[in-house]
């Protein structure tokens, strides 16, 4: 019998021992276990600011096939659409997931769901939306479908934290699965409908700031993570 050469032994005891420290490491609690039970119901208020909830109108609403999907994903889910005494109108759209800890159940982009409802995204910026409680990370968008045009802004949370996808989320899963936990989150996204994407993002940034301005610090920090000086 060939004997095994000293660096494949090294190399297979290496591998070996990476697996078992994978399945050592591996993340069981949940943050969602360990705090209140989140009602976005309860959470959102239905009238803050000048605003009020306008049931004429509500944001786009998700083929059968895509809803089904995003039902395996998401344990809430909220949408409604403000107005305030000017006439403009914000759509609102929440999602939330008691497992963001992997690729398969954590919140979508929004790019994804627009793109999936036959839209084209336009533009897509990184930008920072200034609120009373820090610098919020923000995506900006510009969705449109034959004559509509709808301007997004959207971010999302992983655990007590705000982030954008990409690097930033995936860091924030990696800290949590290495104290053993794993984060909850979810997808906040505003858009109104207009030409000017400037105005409208003016808009959704006064809607943001009272929303936030609306609700306690506990519920707020649920939204938009802990800030920290």
């Amino acid at each position: 019998m060939t004997p095994i050469a000293p660096r494949v032994l090294v190399a297979g005891l290496a591998m070996f021992v990476a697996a078992g420290l994978a399945v050592a490491t591996k993340p069981t609690r949940k943050v969602a276990d360990e705090a209140p039970r989140i009602d976005l119901e309860v959470l959102i208020p239905k009238q803050f600011g000048d605003w009020k909830v306008d049931p004429s109108i509500v944001p786009v609403q998700v083929s059968p096939d895509v809803q089904a999907k995003l039902d395996k994903i998401y344990t809430q889910t909220l949408a409604r659409t403000y107005v305030n005494p000017r006439g403009e109108r914000v759509m609102l759209s929440i999602a939330y997931g008691g497992d963001q800890g992997g690729e398969s159940t954590q919140v979508h982009r929004p790019e994804f769901c627009y793109t999936a409802q036959g839209f084209q995204i336009v533009q897509s910026a990184v930008d920072d939306l200034a609120t009373r409680f820090g610098a919020l990370a923000v995506r900006r968008l510009v969705a449109t479908q034959n004559y509509r045009k709808e301007p997004i802004t959207y971010w999302i949370t992983v655990g007590e934290y705000a982030t954008l996808p990409g690097v930033g989320r995936k860091l924030r899963q990696l800290a949590y699965g290495l104290t053993g936990r794993v984060p909850d989150g979810m997808l906040v996204r505003v858009s109104t409908l207009g030409e000017s994407a400037p105005a409208a993002y003016a808009v959704q940034d006064r809607f943001v700031n009272d929303l936030l301005s609306a609700v306690a610090p506990s519920e707020r920090t649920r939204l938009i993570g802990a800030f920290r000086g």
